[in-house]
């Protein structure tokens, strides 16, 4: 009976040995899976390092544009304003304009006979100028000819206009 117990002894003995060896073989591989992800996490950490820098730098580039745009807005609506104040400008020329030229009409209307009796009493003026005119150039020639007497001076100077 002995025996069967150093049996058995040697039996678990054995037993412990591959359970030992086994579970060692177990750790090695988690060893190995772990050291792999720490690798791993190590290189992420890295990549999020230069991923967080180029956010931050992205960041400061938004920031920076959108004060850029802040600003160029905000010239912008000067000159919006600028403009809008240029067409109320227009806008009154043209409305002072309309009253001018209203009034012009108006009065023009209301003068209509006098402006026509000026422009006949210039036309009998410009008339009367261009056949005193006429009158001088003949005189000279004919004195020159020799052929101007005193009754055709007369006749000449008494000449009344054509109308």
């Amino acid at each position: 009976m002995e025996i069967i117990l150093y049996l058995s002894a040697a039996l678990a003995a054995i037993a412990f040995l591959i359970l030992v060896l086994s579970l060692s073989k177990t750790l090695k591989s988690v060893d190995k899976t772990l050291d792999s992800l720490s690798r791993t996490v190590d290189r992420l950490e890295g990549q999020m390092q230069g991923i967080t820098a180029e956010t931050t730098e992205l960041l400061h580039k938004t920031n920076a544009l959108a004060e850029d745009v802040q600003h160029k807005t905000e010239q912008l609506n000067t000159v919006v304003y600028a403009v809008k104040d240029v067409g109320l400008t227009v806008q009154n020329l043209n409305q002072s304009i309309n009253k001018v030229t209203t009034t012009v009409a108006s009065q023009m209307e209301k003068n209509q006979y006098k402006i026509s009796q000026a422009v006949q009493w210039g036309n009998i003026v410009k008339q009367l100028v261009e056949k005193f005119k006429e009158g001088k150039e003949e005189r000279p020639r004919k004195a020159n000819a020799g052929e101007l007497s005193a009754p055709e001076s007369a006749s000449s100077v008494t000449r009344q206009p054509n109308y």
